[in-house]
Protein backbone atom coordinates (compact mmCIF):
# COMPACT_ATOMS: atom_id res chain seq x y z
CA UNK A 1 0.00 0.00 0.00
CA UNK A 2 2.83 2.31 0.91
CA UNK A 3 4.65 1.49 -2.35
CA UNK A 4 1.48 2.21 -4.36
CA UNK A 5 1.11 5.64 -2.73
CA UNK A 6 4.73 6.51 -3.54
CA UNK A 7 4.17 5.56 -7.19
CA UNK A 8 1.03 7.69 -7.32
CA UNK A 9 2.81 10.65 -5.74
CA UNK A 10 5.75 10.28 -8.15
CA UNK A 11 3.37 10.14 -11.10
CA UNK A 12 1.54 13.24 -9.97
CA UNK A 13 4.83 15.12 -9.46
CA UNK A 14 6.05 14.07 -12.91
CA UNK A 15 2.82 15.20 -14.58
CA UNK A 16 2.91 18.52 -12.71
CA UNK A 17 6.53 19.11 -13.75
CA UNK A 18 5.73 18.22 -17.35
CA UNK A 19 2.77 20.58 -17.44
CA UNK A 20 4.82 23.44 -15.97
CA UNK A 21 7.58 22.83 -18.52
CA UNK A 22 5.10 22.90 -21.39
CA UNK A 23 3.55 26.08 -19.98
CA UNK A 24 6.85 27.95 -19.81
CA UNK A 25 8.03 26.69 -23.20
CA UNK A 26 4.71 27.76 -24.68
CA UNK A 27 5.04 31.23 -23.15
CA UNK A 28 8.57 31.58 -24.49
CA UNK A 29 7.45 30.58 -27.99
CA UNK A 30 4.52 33.02 -27.84
CA UNK A 31 6.85 35.85 -26.90
CA UNK A 32 9.12 35.01 -29.85
CA UNK A 33 6.12 34.98 -32.20
CA UNK A 34 4.75 38.25 -30.88
CA UNK A 35 7.85 40.41 -30.81
CA UNK A 36 10.35 40.90 -33.56
CA UNK A 37 9.08 37.91 -35.50
CA UNK A 38 10.25 37.45 -39.10
CA UNK A 39 8.23 35.16 -41.36
CA UNK A 40 9.55 34.05 -44.76
CA UNK A 41 7.15 34.87 -47.60
CA UNK A 42 6.92 33.80 -51.23
CA UNK A 43 10.36 33.86 -52.83
CA UNK A 44 10.98 36.41 -55.57
CA UNK A 45 10.25 35.08 -59.08
CA UNK A 46 13.09 36.91 -60.80
CA UNK A 47 16.88 36.73 -60.52
CA UNK A 48 18.57 37.11 -57.15
CA UNK A 49 19.89 40.65 -56.72
CA UNK A 50 20.95 43.54 -54.52
CA UNK A 51 20.89 47.35 -54.74
CA UNK A 52 17.41 47.39 -56.28
CA UNK A 53 14.85 50.21 -56.18
CA UNK A 54 11.65 49.49 -54.26
CA UNK A 55 8.46 51.46 -53.70
CA UNK A 56 4.86 50.67 -52.78
CA UNK A 57 1.54 51.76 -54.31
CA UNK A 58 -1.58 50.63 -52.46
CA UNK A 59 -1.16 46.96 -51.54
CA UNK A 60 1.41 46.37 -54.29
CA UNK A 61 5.17 46.54 -54.00
CA UNK A 62 7.47 47.22 -56.95
CA UNK A 63 11.05 46.02 -57.30
CA UNK A 64 13.06 47.49 -60.17
CA UNK A 65 16.68 47.29 -61.44
CA UNK A 66 19.61 46.09 -59.31
CA UNK A 67 22.68 43.94 -59.81
CA UNK A 68 22.87 40.11 -59.73
CA UNK A 69 26.65 39.67 -59.54
CA UNK A 70 27.09 39.54 -63.31
CA UNK A 71 24.67 42.00 -64.90
CA UNK A 72 23.00 45.31 -64.23
CA UNK A 73 19.25 44.80 -64.39
CA UNK A 74 16.29 46.70 -65.85
CA UNK A 75 13.30 44.49 -65.09
CA UNK A 76 10.20 45.53 -63.12
CA UNK A 77 8.34 43.21 -60.73
CA UNK A 78 5.09 43.68 -58.83
CA UNK A 79 4.46 42.01 -55.46
CA UNK A 80 0.86 41.46 -54.33
CA UNK A 81 1.10 41.77 -50.55
CA UNK A 82 -2.46 40.57 -49.98
CA UNK A 83 -2.09 37.31 -51.95
CA UNK A 84 1.70 36.86 -51.59
CA UNK A 85 2.73 36.44 -55.25
CA UNK A 86 4.85 38.19 -57.91
CA UNK A 87 4.06 39.36 -61.48
CA UNK A 88 6.60 40.59 -64.03
CA UNK A 89 5.69 43.99 -65.46
CA UNK A 90 7.05 46.19 -68.27
CA UNK A 91 10.82 46.46 -68.21
CA UNK A 92 12.35 49.73 -67.08
CA UNK A 93 13.34 51.46 -70.39
CA UNK A 94 16.24 53.46 -69.01
CA UNK A 95 19.82 52.28 -68.57
CA UNK A 96 20.11 49.12 -66.48
CA UNK A 97 21.58 50.09 -63.10
CA UNK A 98 22.12 49.44 -59.44
CA UNK A 99 22.14 51.70 -56.34
CA UNK A 100 19.38 53.99 -57.66
CA UNK A 101 16.60 55.44 -55.46
CA UNK A 102 12.83 55.35 -55.65
CA UNK A 103 9.62 56.51 -53.97
CA UNK A 104 5.92 56.81 -54.75
CA UNK A 105 3.57 59.81 -54.94
CA UNK A 106 -0.17 59.83 -55.71
CA UNK A 107 -0.33 56.31 -57.10
CA UNK A 108 2.81 56.50 -59.25
CA UNK A 109 6.36 55.33 -58.71
CA UNK A 110 9.56 57.27 -59.33
CA UNK A 111 13.13 56.10 -59.97
CA UNK A 112 16.34 58.04 -60.50
CA UNK A 113 20.13 58.22 -60.22
CA UNK A 114 22.19 55.01 -59.93
CA UNK A 115 25.30 53.38 -61.30
CA UNK A 116 26.44 51.24 -64.22
CA UNK A 117 30.16 50.50 -64.49
CA UNK A 118 29.81 49.52 -68.16
CA UNK A 119 29.08 53.13 -69.18
CA UNK A 120 31.59 55.88 -69.95
CA UNK A 121 29.82 58.00 -67.34
CA UNK A 122 29.21 55.47 -64.59
CA UNK A 123 27.01 57.66 -62.37
CA UNK A 124 23.48 58.48 -63.55
CA UNK A 125 21.03 61.34 -63.03
CA UNK A 126 18.04 60.49 -65.25
CA UNK A 127 14.63 60.30 -63.59
CA UNK A 128 11.54 58.23 -64.48
CA UNK A 129 7.87 57.83 -63.56
CA UNK A 130 6.00 54.50 -63.47
CA UNK A 131 2.21 54.31 -63.88
CA UNK A 132 0.90 50.93 -62.64
CA UNK A 133 -2.54 51.43 -64.21
CA UNK A 134 -1.03 51.43 -67.72
CA UNK A 135 2.18 49.56 -66.83
CA UNK A 136 4.27 52.24 -68.54
CA UNK A 137 7.43 54.21 -67.77
CA UNK A 138 7.87 57.88 -68.74
CA UNK A 139 11.12 59.82 -68.57
CA UNK A 140 10.94 63.04 -66.55
CA UNK A 141 13.29 65.96 -65.93
CA UNK A 142 16.77 64.87 -64.91
CA UNK A 143 17.63 64.97 -61.22
CA UNK A 144 18.74 68.48 -60.24
CA UNK A 145 21.97 67.53 -58.50
CA UNK A 146 25.07 65.80 -59.81
CA UNK A 147 24.90 62.28 -61.25
CA UNK A 148 25.35 59.87 -58.34
CA UNK A 149 24.55 56.56 -56.70
CA UNK A 150 24.08 55.24 -53.13
CA UNK A 151 21.81 58.20 -52.37
CA UNK A 152 18.49 58.11 -50.50
CA UNK A 153 15.05 58.96 -51.85
CA UNK A 154 11.70 59.53 -50.13
CA UNK A 155 8.43 61.41 -50.51
CA UNK A 156 6.68 63.86 -48.19
CA UNK A 157 3.16 64.76 -49.24
CA UNK A 158 3.15 65.51 -52.95
CA UNK A 159 6.89 66.11 -53.24
CA UNK A 160 9.81 63.76 -53.76
CA UNK A 161 13.34 64.17 -52.39
CA UNK A 162 16.74 62.79 -53.31
CA UNK A 163 19.89 63.53 -51.33
CA UNK A 164 23.33 62.42 -50.15
CA UNK A 165 25.10 59.72 -52.20
CA UNK A 166 28.36 59.42 -54.10
CA UNK A 167 29.41 61.24 -57.29
CA UNK A 168 33.14 60.66 -56.95
CA UNK A 169 32.99 61.80 -53.35
CA UNK A 170 30.28 61.68 -50.70
CA UNK A 171 27.57 64.34 -50.86
CA UNK A 172 25.08 65.97 -48.45
CA UNK A 173 22.80 68.04 -50.71
CA UNK A 174 19.03 67.42 -50.98
CA UNK A 175 16.77 68.20 -53.94
CA UNK A 176 12.96 68.44 -54.10
CA UNK A 177 10.98 67.19 -57.08
CA UNK A 178 7.67 68.93 -57.89
CA UNK A 179 5.42 66.42 -59.65
CA UNK A 180 3.00 69.00 -61.05
CA UNK A 181 5.68 71.17 -62.72
CA UNK A 182 8.20 68.35 -63.35
CA UNK A 183 10.98 70.51 -61.87
CA UNK A 184 13.73 70.22 -59.27
CA UNK A 185 14.90 72.75 -56.71
CA UNK A 186 17.55 72.43 -54.04
CA UNK A 187 16.26 71.98 -50.51
CA UNK A 188 18.55 73.74 -48.04
CA UNK A 189 19.04 73.49 -44.31
CA UNK A 190 20.61 70.05 -43.80
CA UNK A 191 23.59 70.55 -41.48
CA UNK A 192 24.56 66.90 -41.20
CA UNK A 193 27.64 65.22 -42.55
CA UNK A 194 28.24 64.01 -46.09
CA UNK A 195 27.52 60.32 -46.63
CA UNK A 196 26.65 57.47 -48.94
CA UNK A 197 24.65 54.30 -48.25
CA UNK A 198 22.55 56.08 -45.64
CA UNK A 199 19.09 55.00 -44.43
CA UNK A 200 15.72 56.75 -44.39
CA UNK A 201 12.19 55.95 -43.25
CA UNK A 202 9.11 58.18 -43.09
CA UNK A 203 6.46 58.44 -40.37
CA UNK A 204 3.46 60.80 -40.67
CA UNK A 205 5.08 62.85 -43.46
CA UNK A 206 8.36 63.23 -41.56
CA UNK A 207 11.54 61.68 -42.95
CA UNK A 208 14.10 60.30 -40.50
CA UNK A 209 17.61 60.23 -41.95
CA UNK A 210 20.89 58.83 -40.66
CA UNK A 211 23.59 56.16 -40.79
CA UNK A 212 25.83 55.74 -43.84
CA UNK A 213 29.55 56.20 -44.33
CA UNK A 214 31.87 59.14 -45.09
CA UNK A 215 35.64 58.91 -45.53
CA UNK A 216 35.40 55.24 -44.44
CA UNK A 217 33.86 56.23 -41.10
CA UNK A 218 30.30 55.56 -39.93
CA UNK A 219 28.17 58.64 -39.39
CA UNK A 220 26.29 58.90 -36.08
CA UNK A 221 24.12 62.02 -36.59
CA UNK A 222 20.36 61.55 -37.00
CA UNK A 223 17.81 64.04 -38.37
CA UNK A 224 14.09 64.57 -38.90
CA UNK A 225 12.83 66.52 -41.93
CA UNK A 226 9.20 67.61 -42.46
CA UNK A 227 9.65 69.18 -45.89
CA UNK A 228 10.51 72.59 -44.44
CA UNK A 229 12.62 72.18 -41.31
CA UNK A 230 15.53 69.95 -40.37
CA UNK A 231 15.78 68.91 -36.71
CA UNK A 232 18.79 67.15 -35.25
CA UNK A 233 17.79 64.25 -33.01
CA UNK A 234 19.75 62.12 -30.54
CA UNK A 235 22.90 60.72 -32.10
CA UNK A 236 22.96 57.06 -33.06
CA UNK A 237 26.01 56.47 -30.89
CA UNK A 238 24.47 57.69 -27.63
CA UNK A 239 26.44 56.83 -24.51
CA UNK A 240 25.63 59.87 -22.39
CA UNK A 241 22.87 58.10 -20.46
CA UNK A 242 24.17 54.97 -18.72
CA UNK A 243 20.61 53.62 -18.48
CA UNK A 244 19.85 53.99 -22.17
CA UNK A 245 23.05 53.86 -24.18
CA UNK A 246 23.29 52.30 -27.62
CA UNK A 247 25.41 52.34 -30.73
CA UNK A 248 23.82 51.95 -34.17
CA UNK A 249 26.56 52.56 -36.69
CA UNK A 250 26.16 50.91 -40.07
CA UNK A 251 25.83 51.48 -43.79
CA UNK A 252 23.85 49.78 -46.56
CA UNK A 253 21.10 48.85 -44.11
CA UNK A 254 17.39 48.19 -44.72
CA UNK A 255 15.03 50.80 -43.26
CA UNK A 256 11.23 50.98 -43.10
CA UNK A 257 8.37 52.20 -40.90
CA UNK A 258 5.30 50.44 -39.51
CA UNK A 259 2.59 51.46 -37.03
CA UNK A 260 4.26 54.75 -36.16
CA UNK A 261 7.71 53.28 -35.48
CA UNK A 262 10.88 53.21 -37.58
CA UNK A 263 13.07 50.16 -38.13
CA UNK A 264 16.62 49.52 -39.32
CA UNK A 265 18.11 46.07 -39.88
CA UNK A 266 20.91 44.20 -41.68
CA UNK A 267 23.67 46.21 -43.40
CA UNK A 268 27.38 46.59 -42.67
CA UNK A 269 28.59 47.30 -39.14
CA UNK A 270 32.23 46.30 -39.51
CA UNK A 271 30.84 43.19 -41.21
CA UNK A 272 27.41 42.25 -42.50
CA UNK A 273 24.95 41.64 -39.68
CA UNK A 274 21.39 40.71 -38.72
CA UNK A 275 20.84 43.28 -35.96
CA UNK A 276 17.45 45.02 -35.82
CA UNK A 277 16.48 48.29 -34.12
CA UNK A 278 13.18 50.08 -33.48
CA UNK A 279 12.86 53.89 -33.27
CA UNK A 280 10.10 55.68 -31.34
CA UNK A 281 9.65 59.27 -32.59
CA UNK A 282 7.58 60.22 -29.52
CA UNK A 283 10.58 59.69 -27.22
CA UNK A 284 13.45 59.95 -29.74
CA UNK A 285 14.80 56.62 -28.51
CA UNK A 286 15.92 53.32 -30.02
CA UNK A 287 15.38 49.78 -28.77
CA UNK A 288 17.26 46.70 -29.93
CA UNK A 289 15.00 43.94 -31.25
CA UNK A 290 15.47 40.22 -31.88
CA UNK A 291 17.65 39.81 -34.94
CA UNK A 292 16.53 39.55 -38.55
CA UNK A 293 15.98 35.82 -39.08
CA UNK A 294 17.23 35.61 -42.66
CA UNK A 295 20.91 35.42 -43.58
CA UNK A 296 23.11 38.42 -42.84
CA UNK A 297 23.24 40.77 -45.82
CA UNK A 298 23.73 44.28 -47.16
CA UNK A 299 21.94 46.38 -49.79
CA UNK A 300 18.55 44.75 -49.23
CA UNK A 301 15.26 46.36 -50.29
CA UNK A 302 12.10 47.04 -48.29
CA UNK A 303 8.34 47.31 -48.80
CA UNK A 304 6.08 49.15 -46.35
CA UNK A 305 2.29 48.80 -46.47
CA UNK A 306 -0.42 49.96 -44.04
CA UNK A 307 -0.20 46.82 -41.89
CA UNK A 308 2.81 44.93 -43.27
CA UNK A 309 6.51 45.46 -43.90
CA UNK A 310 9.05 43.33 -45.76
CA UNK A 311 12.82 43.04 -46.18
CA UNK A 312 13.97 41.31 -49.34
CA UNK A 313 16.93 40.59 -51.62
CA UNK A 314 20.43 41.87 -50.80
CA UNK A 315 23.81 40.22 -50.89
CA UNK A 316 26.53 38.64 -48.77
CA UNK A 317 29.85 39.00 -50.54
CA UNK A 318 29.30 37.48 -53.99
CA UNK A 319 26.13 35.66 -52.97
CA UNK A 320 22.86 37.34 -53.98
CA UNK A 321 19.52 36.62 -52.31
CA UNK A 322 15.98 36.19 -53.65
CA UNK A 323 14.17 35.62 -50.34
CA UNK A 324 11.40 37.80 -48.89
CA UNK A 325 10.81 38.27 -45.14
CA UNK A 326 7.76 39.82 -43.50
CA UNK A 327 8.29 41.64 -40.19
CA UNK A 328 5.55 41.10 -37.59
CA UNK A 329 6.09 43.42 -34.63
CA UNK A 330 4.80 43.14 -31.10
CA UNK A 331 1.01 43.12 -30.72
CA UNK A 332 0.00 45.44 -27.91
CA UNK A 333 -3.13 43.49 -27.05
CA UNK A 334 -0.96 40.59 -25.82
CA UNK A 335 0.91 42.63 -23.22
CA UNK A 336 -1.62 41.82 -20.50
CA UNK A 337 -1.69 38.07 -21.20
Amino acid sequence: MRKTNLIKKSSILFLATLLMSLFFVGCSDDDDDEYGNWVESSAFNGDSRANSVSFTIGDKGYLVTGYDGDDFLADTWEYNSSENYWIKKADFPGVARSSAVGFSINGKGYLGTGFNSELDEEELKDFWEYDPTTDTWTQKADFGGTARYAAIGFSIGNDGYIGTGYDGSEQKDFWKYDVASNTWEQSVGFSGQKRKDASVFTIDDVAYIGLGIHNNAYEEDFYAFNGNTWTRLTDLDDDEDDDDDYSILLSSGAAFSLDGKGYVTTGIAGSINTNAWEYSPATDTWEELPVFEGSARQNASTFTFDTKAFVLMGRSGNYYFDDVWEFRPYELENEDD
